[in-house]
């Protein structure tokens, strides 16, 4: 099995420049490899100053810029590409939509699967590129067969395989992660960007999320849907405080529930329920967080869906631990089962099962089996 951008023959590749630090070294290894490289940026907001300015690598007007910089410094040419209202739309206001009904979204999972290997994408290949390169930690096996398949980084500590496991075929054959195979810390890909000339060598990873501004999700999301002010109970239905939107709370939350008394055991309290129906919050112990099992909806699949149960490991966030779960596609839900209980699973989030380091597709969540009682939120 071969990793693909090691393919010998040449490709038109269109490098998508966030204007951080591992879109600038993707794009210049595509190029030293001998690929015919041109660099896009994507401009995803109609008012870009609405974006949070400063070094964050993903969206202002000052990673336009940055990126340019980089595709000058590398040789190749440059386009900034307006997807604004498709990213509005697919992104934003699902974001908005899936907190309103309760759930808890990952608009940086959704954001690959719509704009950077859909959108994007569609627009390369109409183009005459063959290919999507990025700076996301992920490798694309090409095996002896001609199929494809997605792997984690080479180095844990930075893979990003989970928020691109909703990448099928079809876009898994056209795209490229040069920085897959990088064992070495950031440091040193700075330290490799410095070498190049890059500017960006010393910016700053991004973090959160690019469209909101400030950083506070929950006061975006007040402007965007207002203050609705509801109940926060215990399990048993006992009024415990108030809230100002249902929609501002996730599973597992522990702070900002602004409860006044405290629990009898004098342990901490976390959200276990968000019922966008009567605008309630559930808030208990720790060990109700448990969960055992969960269906998830709407898979996609790195390749042909599973048949019959199957053991492997699961991702749960962005930045968490892989767990052993047995899985089972049943019609057009997936089912998962854990082999231990694990805590704070929100629907709304994405489960993402690996066969090893191969990642085999993702799913979301649509409902948790508690392990305490049984009970499924």
């Amino acid at each position: 099995m071969t990793d693909t951008p090691q393919r010998t023959r040449p490709l038109r590749v269109l490098a998508a420049m966030s204007g951080g630090v591992d879109s600038a070294v993707a794009a210049a290894r595509a190029a030293e490899a001998g690929h015919d490289v041109t660099g896009v940026h994507l401009a995803l907001s109609a008012n870009p100053q609405s974006f949070r300015t400063g070094a964050r690598g993903c969206c202002t007007i000052e990673d336009s810029r940055d990126a340019r910089r980089a595709a000058d410094v590398i040789g190749i040419p440059f386009y900034v590409w307006d997807l604004a209202d498709r990213f509005r739309e697919d992104v934003v206001e699902d974001f908005v939509a899936e907190y309103e009904a309760g759930r808890t979204p990952n608009p940086c999972l959704r954001c690959n699967e719509k704009i950077k290997f859909a959108a994007l994408l569609d627009k390369a290949l109409a183009l005459g590129f063959d290919a999507v390169c990025t700076g996301h930690y992920a490798k694309v096996i090409l095996r002896e067969d001609g199929t494809r398949e997605l792997h984690r980084a080479s180095d844990m500590a930075k893979d990003q395989s989970y928020v691109l496991g909703v990448l099928d075929d079809r876009q898994l054959a056209h795209a490229m992660f040069p920085l897959g195979d990088t064992v070495t810390t950031k440091e040193e890909i700075r330290a490799e960007a410095e070498r190049r000339g890059l500017a960006v060598a010393k910016k700053p990873d991004s973090h959160d999320i690019c469209f909101i501004a400030d950083g506070d999700t929950q006061g975006f999301l007040a402007k965007r849907l207002g203050r609705a002010e509801g109940d926060i109970v215990d399990e048993a239905g006992n009024r415990l405080g108030t809230h100002e939107g249902a929609y501002g709370y996730t599973i597992g939350q522990r702070k900002g529930l602004r409860i006044g008394t405290p629990a009898p055991d004098g342990k901490p309290r976390y959200v276990l329920d968000i019922s966008p129906v009567n605008n309630t919050v559930t808030v208990g112990p720790a060990e109700a967080l448990d969960v055992d099992a969960l269906t998830a909806i709407k898979p996609r699949w790195c390749g042909a869906a599973p048949t019959g149960p199957g053991a492997y490991t699961a991702q749960l966030r962005a930045h968490g631990d892989e767990t052993p779960v047995t899985a089972e596609l049943v019609g057009e839900e997936l089912r998962v089962r854990f082999t231990e209980p694990v805590r704070g699973v929100a629907p709304g989030q994405a489960v993402v099962l690996y066969d090893g380091t191969r990642v085999v597709g993702s799913a979301t969540i649509a409902a948790t089996e508690r392990a305490t009682a049984g009970a499924t939120a």
